[in-house]
């Protein structure tokens, strides 16, 4: 059971294998902008309820944006998995100098899946978090490719959009990984 559904259980009193009474449910509020509405989910079991308030209030991430800017709020980050390899270079050196133990972490677990997954289950190559291929604690993350300033430079509104990683980002509830991420290049473009 994933940890979001084991602790809201605790917190409806009904830890498993004890059943969630009929009717008791929580309301999960998520983060989805408008332009990624493609993302939002139903909840998969009864006793939750995904809802959307930025889609409901018809909130797209420019509008939150200009929103959080007139609250001083403007540097707030997007929510996104720690190990996400959907992160761009800006995210991992973000990681790297303000939360090296987070980083140390996020190294291990980049090691620890090259050949599979915690319940053994074997790869037919070798899996890396970062686009590279090259272990997390060896990449070049200090490193902005020609492609990625060329980016930068048609999207100069939006300073190191391309640089932090795919635009969607990436929650427990609509990762881009379930989507059409497999599509897309590393910088979120569609191929």
């Amino acid at each position: 059971m994933n940890p979001i559904k084991k602790k809201i259980r605790d917190l409806l009193g009904c830890p498993c294998p004890n059943r969630v009474p009929k009717g008791v449910f929580v309301e999960q509020w998520i983060s989805i902008f408008t332009d990624e509405f493609q993302r939002t989910k139903d909840a998969d079991v009864k006793y939750m309820k995904n809802r959307h308030p930025l889609i409901d209030m018809g909130w797209s991430r420019s509008g939150c944006v200009r929103y959080l800017t007139s609250l001083d709020l403007a540097e707030t980050p997007k929510p996104s998995c720690l190990g996400c390899p959907f992160h761009g270079n800006s995210q991992w050196r973000h990681i790297r100098d303000n939360s090296p133990a987070e980083l140390e972490d996020v190294v291990e677990f980049d090691a620890a899946i090259r050949k599979g997954n915690a319940s053994g289950n074997r790869l037919l190559g070798e899996a890396f978090l970062h686009r590279s291929r090259v272990p997390l604690g060896q990449t070049p993350i200090d490193h902005v490719t020609a492609s990625e300033w060329a980016a930068l430079q048609q999207e100069f509104t939006d300073e190191d959009k391309l640089e932090r990683g795919v635009a969607e980002g990436c929650s427990p509830w609509a990762c881009r990984g379930d989507a059409d991420a497999l599509a897309q290049d590393d910088f979120g473009m569609a191929t």
